[in-house]
């Protein structure tokens, strides 16, 4: 079976168990900082091109420093994600703020970290006009519904998406920005999540670059910055590749020149918010095998469940495993790899092929440096794990602590039973 490498030793991860317990998340800082380095490069033919990390993926302020360190901004969704950006130093349109259904309290958050607003319905105009004011720049969340194949269960297909505007409302949604004293104008989308077919995110641009161009003539309003989402997957799988940023960027220079520049749009800022992608491959779950159980299948119960990573269990998402010490051994057994939480989709893996193992191997979960520990939940009262960072200099930083019995009980007063 084709394996993943890791970014330490069977030594040095020994070393981390015995310092710091598992189960644990940690990072790959230099990896981190080498990727985002590429996609920087893979797009640095138009100017101004900005990656805003998607928060959500890995909501953690020294993950989120480390980016800000390489010129990386936020893409966030939510109160709780503005004031992280917000204490990681990020301000002013580094902040790009796309959320639905949103509470007034964010919106004016938003304005007074004086984020780039990007809306996602045309009826938020008036209740942030309302709420917040219309600020100077402002951007709207395009959902081209059926004129954009496409989809997965992630995201779900663009028609069946809650995200968005319409294409029928965008020209009078840029018209009416404009008449409440909007004088700046963005157009976003992101329409589909996890995909490694490098030529969607050509088309997607082709998509947008049309958009932008039937809304000068149409409307007037010239497009500043179009943002083209995320949703560049990764290779979860070992026989599966990475997706070639250089060749989407390289064909999306030529879809630029072909549209943008014949049409007097150039310069057009690029913008993207990728999370998965970022970190996603540079984080792995560390748990500890706890109990074996034979009945009608054979299962490995770790230290670890479903609340340090779901995508397994929500969605049957493969995350390759290493059993650490055995990666030359014959992958001979059948297992279900299991979490201790009472639901039976509490699985990191089904009918897995692994080494034979043993009570207190070290398990290694493949790329879960996103939506991860960030997807973490207390159903059962499981405690979330604590998340460390491999620096470059091949120390190890806790950069968040795991919760305690007191954390979960914080919001209740006992005295008053």
């Amino acid at each position: 079976m084709v394996q993943k490498n890791l970014p330490f030793s069977a030594e040095e991860l020994q070393n981390i168990v015995e310092n710091y317990k598992t189960p644990f998340h940690i990072y790959d800082e230099k990896a981190i900082r080498d990727n985002v380095r590429r996609l920087q490069k893979a797009f640095s033919w138009v100017k101004g091109f900005k990656e805003h990390f998607a928060v959500k993926a890995t909501p953690n302020p020294y993950i989120m420093k480390i980016l800000a360190e390489e010129g990386i901004g936020a893409d966030c969704s939510s109160l709780a994600e503005l004031v992280l950006a917000e204490k990681v130093g990020l301000k002013g349109e580094d902040i790009v703020f796309t959320s639905n259904d949103t509470p007034a309290e964010e919106y004016r958050k938003a304005r007074e970290l004086g984020a780039l607003i990007n809306l996602d319905d045309i009826t938020h105009i008036d209740f942030l006009a309302k709420e917040a004011g219309i600020p100077e720049m402002i951007s709207f969340r395009y959902n081209p519904g059926p004129l954009r194949q496409g989809g997965n269960t992630i995201i779900g297909n663009p028609e069946d998406a809650k995200y968005g505007v319409s294409k029928d409302q965008i020209f009078d949604g840029y018209a009416k920005l404009r008449s409440l004293g909007a004088k700046r104008f963005g157009l976003h989308t992101m329409v589909i999540s996890n995909e490694l077919d490098p030529d969607y995110f050509v088309e997607t641009a082709r998509m947008m670059f049309e958009l932008a161009v039937e809304i000068k003539q149409k409307v007037g309003i010239r497009i500043e910055i179009v943002n083209l989402g995320g949703g560049i997957g990764i290779p979860y799988r070992p026989e599966q590749e990475a997706v070639d940023l250089e060749y989407v960027g390289d064909n999306i220079r030529k879809v630029y020149e072909e549209i943008i520049v014949p049409n007097g749009l150039d310069p057009m800022r690029i913008a993207m918010e990728c999370g998965r992608m970022i970190t996603g491959p540079y984080g792995y779950l560390v748990a500890t095998a706890l109990h074996k159980k034979e009945i009608y299948k054979n299962y490995i119960g770790l230290d670890a469940c479903m609340a340090d990573l779901m995508r397994p269990g929500i969605y049957g998402a493969y995350h390759h495993i290493t059993v650490v010490g055995k990666e030359n051994e014959e992958s001979d057994h059948r297992y279900d790899v299991t979490g201790s939480l009472c639901e039976n989709n509490d699985k990191f893996a089904v009918d897995r092929m692994l080494p034979k193992i043993d009570i207190g191997d070290v398990i290694v979960i493949h790329d879960a440096g996103a939506h991860g520990h960030a997807m973490g939940f207390n159903y059962n009262g499981k405690l979330r794990s604590k998340e460390l960072l491999l620096k470059e200099d091949r120390t190890v930083e806790l950069i968040r602590r795991a919760e305690t019995l007191e954390d979960y009980f914080a919001t209740i007063d006992f005295s008053k039973l």
